[in-house]
């Protein structure tokens, strides 16, 4: 009844303010209706507009004329319609007192016929009735949204139930330590006094910190379908707004909510589109962005205690946040979610081929030979993997998914579909082939470096050819030695094209940019070099609203970055010497691995091997009789990851022929 009684009070006010408008707009021009002798006064006293002529209006029986004004230091005309009788003998009066006043004005006659009722309600009404409409819509749409159109400040937290989300940790797999600590917390939520009996409280806020894809989002997903509580979900951006203060109304707002159905968990994801550095911005003390960071922090550790309202928020640029966001108090846990091991892999394939994904795998499928192959991949890519091979087995109409399938699927992920239709002439794949054979042979003569995987000729994304090293193990931490094998192997290609085809081409440009890369960073950020010692040189400092690292800074002299650049130079120039040698001293080695590509396009590890002692190729099944797994060019699939200017330890390695 409150509501309804609101409603209509809403209604007649309205109502009036329309009333009040129209009588605003129909009394507010600036006319008047004066008597026959004010218009022959008017004329006498020269008040009569020299430029408007005197208008008899034979309907209405009246003069229409118009007058000056003098309003404070601006002179207005007014029009003014003078009742009075319509005839010879007062036109006669009317022009005596023109021609006495010196004011040679005209005087016209119109005659305006009787448009009718409705028309008139119409010209007086319409523009206010098409007003009302308006303004009842917008009402009506106030009133479906829920009150939305004007709820600036409310919370875009959704609420998510037991039946929206189907998540749990069963379906988490890869990350065994965070989900342990995040378990831990659901127990707190759910029988608080099992900790609190010994002084301890409730973490008030948990900041999960890992790469992109690792599942940060996913286990958020996972603490709402296992804790039993209500869970708020919201993303950084949804704080930030045009409009000022809105951010910060709406952080308010989302605390209330969680207070009102404590205990409750708020998930904010992406938490450093509003969490950033303060003091950086653009905007100063004043920007939008900050007041709602300032908000939040209040919130999260401020007078009033929020008991049993848990924070998680997820970031993959833990390095760009708020020091105070970051402090005991506010978030107490700081969980790395890392980039999967050989055995999360293996896990987080068996979750996304298991029954409940409805993904079937063939006998032949070996999961943790995949998992094997896949080092650097995270949980997001492991997907994308699956997906794109189930994709891949039901193009060609199979009941089940087989490792050629996931081969493929890999091939696809990492470089992108064949381009076989590229029309590539003989020259250009004879460079190719020899350049892709120049960094197998340098990789094989290498004891150290990461076995050769596959190396084609065939096009695929950007790159004409590519090579492929895969390490056995995951690899943490990088040595010198292996260092500079991998700079050995990126020369091999330039070494092969100069030593054999006499010639130099742009194939080798990426391989020049990341071998000049992982020398420099060896010599400034590794302490690599003998000559300048373990020192690092040169600070990044990013711009927080600017960019990445669009800033370096020189913290050393100019004699010590011609030390630099000399020792990048030795490094590079060493390994291409070295490079050079391993090709010169295996010329018959190098031929048979070229004329081999040139031949199959594709080769594998046992056709490296095959071809470095010496033996035939193995030969190949194809046909209806081959055995399960097996097809024609099964295992010759070209892979290869494009690159991302770094050297990663565990990840897969390319060496393509093209920039």
């Amino acid at each position: 009844m409150k509501q309804s009684t609101k409603t209509i009070l809403l209604w007649v006010l309205l109502i009036g303010v329309f009333f009040l408008i129209y009588n605003l707009f129909s009394q507010g021009s600036d006319s008047r209706e004066v008597t026959y002798f004010q218009l022959i006064a008017d004329i006498e006293q020269k008040r009569v507009a020299p430029d408007e002529d005197i208008t008899i209006d034979l309907k209405d029986n009246r003069y229409e004329y118009v007058v000056l004004e003098q309003r404070g230091e601006k002179t207005v005309k007014v029009r003014q319609h003078a009742l009075g009788l319509v005839d010879p003998a007062v036109q006669d009066r009317i022009e005596q007192a023109l021609k006495a006043a010196g004011q040679p004005l005209g005087i016209r006659y119109k005659r305006s016929e009787d448009s009718g009722f409705w028309t008139s309600v119409l010209v007086s009404w319409l523009p206010m009735l098409l007003i009302f409409g308006l303004f009842f819509v917008f009402l009506r749409q106030m009133q479906a949204g829920g009150g939305r159109a004007m709820s600036f400040g409310k919370s875009k937290a959704r609420l998510l139930t037991e039946r929206k989300n189907k998540i749990t940790f069963a379906d988490v797999a890869g990350i065994d330590e965070a989900r342990d600590e995040l378990e831990e917390i659901i127990d707190f939520l759910r029988d608080p006094k099992k900790f609190t009996r010994l002084g301890g409280r409730i973490p008030k806020g948990v900041l999960l910190m890992g790469p992109p894809g690792t599942g940060k989002t996913l286990l958020a997903r996972a603490i709402a379908g296992e804790a039993g509580v209500p869970f708020f979900t919201i993303s950084g951006s949804d704080f930030v707004e045009m409009f000022v203060g809105v951010g910060a109304a709406r952080v308010r707002d989302l605390f209330e909510q969680g207070k009102k159905n404590a205990p409750c968990i708020i998930f904010i994801d992406e938490i450093d589109a509003v969490g950033r550095h303060r003091g950086a911005g653009l905007g100063g003390g004043h920007d939008e962005r900050e007041q709602t960071l300032n908000q939040l922090l209040v919130e999260m550790d401020g007078f009033e205690g929020k008991e049993n309202v848990i924070i998680v928020a997820a970031t993959n640029r833990p390095d760009v946040l708020d020091p105070a966001l970051l402090r005991p108090g506010r978030f107490d846990r700081r969980i790395v979610v890392p980039l999967p091991d050989v055995r999360g892999r293996e896990g987080i394939l068996k979750v996304h081929t298991g029954t409940s994904r409805k993904v079937p795998i063939g006998g032949d499928v070996v999961l943790s030979k995949i998992a094997r192959g896949t080092p650097g991949f995270s949980g997001a890519d492991l997907e994308n993997l699956v997906n794109e091979a189930a994709l891949a087995a039901a193009r060609k109409d199979r009941k089940s998914v087989l490792m050629t399938d996931f081969e493929a699927a890999k091939d696809k992920v990492l470089m992108g579909s064949e381009r076989r239709s590229m029309i590539i002439s003989e020259t250009e794949k004879r460079t190719t082939a020899w350049h892709e054979a120049g960094h197998t042979l340098v990789a094989k003569m290498i004891p150290g470096s990461d076995p050769v995987h596959k190396v084609t000729i065939i096009p695929r994304g950007r790159a004409l050819g590519v090579t492929q090293q895969l390490p056995t193990e995951d690899r943490l931490n990088i040595s010198r030695e292996f260092a500079l094998d991998q700079i050995t192997v990126l020369m091999g290609g330039r070494i092969a094209e100069e030593v054999v085809l006499k010639q130099q081409t742009t194939g080798a440009k990426m391989d020049i940019e990341h071998a000049s890369e992982i020398a420099r960073k060896m010599v400034c950020e590794w302490g690599m070099s003998e000559k300048l010692g373990p020192l690092a040189f040169g600070k990044k400092e990013e711009a927080i609203f600017l960019g990445r690292e669009i800033a370096q800074h020189q913290e050393y002299s100019e004699q010590t970055a011609v030390e630099i650049d000399s020792e990048v130079k030795r490094i590079v120039i060493e390994c291409y010497d070295r490079a050079r040698r391993l090709v010169t001293d295996n010329l018959d080695k190098l031929e048979r691995i070229a004329k081999a590509l040139l031949e199959h396009e594709s080769l594998d590890t046992e056709d490296i091997d095959a071809l470095i002692a010496g033996r035939p190729i193995p030969e190949r099944w194809s046909g209806p009789s081959a055995p399960a797994g097996a097809e024609a060019g099964a295992g010759r699939a070209e892979d290869a990851r494009r690159p991302s200017g770094e050297l990663l330890p565990g990840r897969p390695r390319e060496v393509p022929s093209t920039g």
